[in-house]
């Protein structure tokens, strides 16, 4: 926030408002990540393929909709899909609170997604800064999702202990409808809406993007990255109350611990990546530390070894899930960039999905090391597919626009 140029009132009025609105819509999505995997149990038809689908499911309404509506707001306005988005998140929320069954808490889940305004924020987010403001304020946003995710961990477990799942799903209402507020009270009146190359996708671009092989290998890693996020959290409340012998209601007080001391591994990863030039060495750090988590987890779990693999998890996800989308729009040039953050964020929510659906039929077929042992096997895929042909300080594959040239690999 402090630089030569910073932000002026207007700017910093709308980033404040906006980040704040991201975090209220991604903590009533991250709040039930820690808690389906336990309390939806009690719920008639239960099974470990359906919760993991309850899981998974709002990722597949996220990508299904997130360009359409990226697309609708650039021809009526951000600020009625923005709306619209979150009474739809407020709906999803209400019908799972509500249901007393599996395929209700389902149903509500997909509501839920299909509420997919994040594209739609960011144009918003680019429509109000000036250029040499816009990856700033990105940024800023941006770390209100890991805000969020951190909160989510604690808050979810609190709120159920308390009131139960349906309780964590209407303050999930609560926060929809904050949000609205924020957007119709807070968020000043947005001039005509321009076009930015750091948001939206082109479809002139997409086939370019699918082409690009850097592109292809960092799309790859964000699936894989939050396949295995949505699996691990399909196994890791079972394994707290086995192993660690903690109460549902006590999870939070794990995950606060291990999230917090997380810090202490991303943030000397981050620096040494930036200071150090050495971006490649600590990227592939941040998959060894993941592998070596989940091997930890696959091992017979035994209490300490449980506490470090958790931390090593969030370590390697934390800085993998922060470093994979700078990645991106370093890998193409600005008139590409749009294109390829689309790509990118379809992957990522298709990866939820996947994770949370074939991980609960993993789970309810082979087991919890079977479902962690593919999410290894991943990984480790991962990390050899990235090795040999990242190039990151260079910037190489730059996507030219509408009417440049692929350029060779």
């Amino acid at each position: 926030m402090i630089t030569r140029q910073p932000m002026n009132a207007l700017e910093r009025r709308t980033v404040s408002a906006l980040a704040l609105l991201y975090s209220f819509r991604m903590l009533g999505l991250f709040m039930v990540l820690p808690l389906l995997a336990v309390y939806a149990t009690e719920l008639r038809g239960a099974s470990p393929a359906l919760i993991g689908l309850a899981l998974g499911i709002y990722g597949l309404s996220q990508a299904l909709l997130q360009i359409p509506l990226g697309w609708l707001s650039d021809r009526i306005g951000r600020r009625p899909v923005i709306v619209g988005g979150l009474l739809l998140f407020a709906l999803g929320s209400l019908v799972a609170g509500m249901a007393e069954s599996l395929p209700g808490v389902i149903l509500g889940r997909a509501l839920q997604g299909a509420g997919a305004i994040a594209g739609t924020v960011m144009a918003l987010v680019a429509d109000q800064t000036r250029d040499e403001q816009r990856t700033k304020a990105m940024a800023i946003v941006g770390a209100s999702i890991g805000l969020a995710f951190t909160l989510a961990l604690v808050i979810g477990p609190l709120v159920a202990a308390w009131g139960g799942l349906s309780a964590v799903f209407y303050l999930t209402v609560a926060l929809a409808l904050g949000g609205i507020a924020v957007v119709l009270f807070v968020v000043p009146t947005s001039a005509p809406a321009r076009e930015h190359n750091e948001v939206g996708a082109r479809g002139n671009l997409i086939l370019r993007s699918l082409a690009d092989p850097e592109l292809l290998r960092l799309n790859a890693g964000v699936f894989i990255l939050h396949f295995t996020l949505m699996a691990a959290f399909l196994v890791i409340p079972g394994v707290l109350e086995g192993a660690l012998a903690m109460a549902r209601e006590s999870h939070w007080q794990v995950y606060l611990a291990v999230v917090l001391l997380s810090l202490l591994g991303v943030v000397p990863l981050m620096r040494w990546a930036e200071r150090g030039a050495r971006p490649r060495a600590a990227f592939a750090v941040g998959l060894m530390l993941l592998s070596l988590a989940l091997s930890l987890l696959v091992a017979p779990p035994r209490g300490l070894l449980v506490w470090l693999g958790l931390w090593l998890f969030f370590i390697g996800f934390n800085y993998l899930e922060a470093t994979l989308p700078s990645l991106v729009s370093k890998a193409v040039s600005p008139r590409g960039r749009g294109t390829a953050l689309g790509l990118y964020s379809t992957c990522q929510f298709l990866g939820a999905f996947a994770g949370g659906a074939a991980g609960g039929v993993l789970l309810q077929w082979w087991g919890a090391h079977a479902l962690l042992l593919l999410c290894l096997a991943l990984v480790l895929g991962w990390l050899l597919l990235a090795l040999p042909r990242m190039a990151y300080a260079s910037g190489v594959h730059a996507l030219e626009g509408a009417e440049g040239e692929m350029p060779h690999p």
